[in-house]
């Protein structure tokens, strides 16, 4: 175990994509290898992307590693794809998207299933982004899965969160449903050379006027035409202001992430068969659902 943590330190990328692997599916070998890894994480930038689908995410998030790898800085991409409903695994559009980062050592990219994961990202996600932390990745881009609705889980893991809107498709009233006036640290307007973008802007600008959780935030809205390559230096300039500017509170940000971590090992406790019975039995009315969970919890207790 030692062992394969200097590899992953030292930058080896077959140990890096092995430590991966054993991540998503959750080996026995993981949570040892990450308790090695976690004192050498706390280092690279992690930049969100979320938004509704056929926003452009991944075309952003493949120009905005171009233009870091411009600046030779190494970086890991995790894609959050949806899961085949055949093999489970990961539908691997954004990977193929990003075809052109083949063969640079400098970019490391990494497609997850959701598998039935809510909130955009799948399980495992914080623990890959601190594995490729720990091995001296220095900016750590996150694409979500694009459900459009619920993708708030971005916030507690990333620094910076950009939340991707595109004219003409109703992204003002998405906005206000999922709640990611909450969670933005910047908007982008992608394909803004499209009729509409301007219009959009102001609504976000009216928006973020009267957003009740805003606490005076100035929250930059940015325009690009990611397909070519428009407004993405840009872009980056504004997530990296937005990184000097906000100072996020470590341990509630930790708080946040605890919780979700104790909930899924929690889950990981009981074998699937014992939670589909338990449903069963509670959708036919034969037990409630808090005496299901308090003999659950005074089994961990036993």
């Amino acid at each position: 175990m030692e062992d394969w943590a200097q590899r992953i330190l030292s930058g080896d990328v077959r140990a890096m994509a092995r430590a991966a692997t054993a991540i998503e599916n959750r080996t026995p070998q993981a949570v040892p290898l990450l308790k090695e890894l976690f004192p050498h994480t706390g280092r690279a930038l992690i930049l969100g992307i979320t938004g509704p689908p056929g926003a452009g995410k991944s075309t952003l998030a493949d120009q905005l590693a171009r233009s870091l790898r411009g600046e030779n800085i190494s970086i890991a991409i995790i894609a959050v794809d949806p899961s085949s409903p055949f093999s489970g695994g990961a539908i691997l559009g954004d990977r193929i998207r990003m075809q052109g980062h083949h063969g640079d050592a400098g970019v490391f990219i990494r497609s997850m299933a959701t598998r039935g994961h809510m909130g955009g990202l799948a399980r495992g996600t914080l623990e890959m982004a601190l594995m490729l932390d720990a091995a001296g990745r220095e900016v750590i881009l996150i694409e979500t899965v694009g459900v459009g609705q619920d993708e708030v889980e971005i916030a507690r893991l990333a620094d910076v969160t950009a939340v991707v809107l595109v004219p003409g498709m109703g992204d003002d009233i998405q906005a206000i449903k999922a709640g990611i006036m909450e969670i933005a640290d910047l908007f982008v307007i992608n394909k803004a050379d499209q009729p509409g973008a301007a219009r959009l802007e102001q609504e976000l600008h009216a928006m973020l006027s009267i957003a009740p959780n805003s606490h005076g935030r100035q929250i930059p809205i940015l325009k690009t035409v990611a397909s070519e390559g428009q407004g993405i230096a840009e872009a980056l300039a504004a997530m990296r202001a937005v990184k000097a500017r906000v100072r996020r509170d470590g341990a509630q940000l930790w708080q946040l992430r605890l919780r979700e971590l104790l909930r899924e090992r929690l889950l990981d406790l009981f074998p699937p068969g014992d939670l589909e019975a338990a449903a069963r039995e509670v959708a036919e009315r034969r037990v409630d659902p808090y005496t299901v969970v308090e003999q659950w919890i005074a089994r961990l207790a036993q």
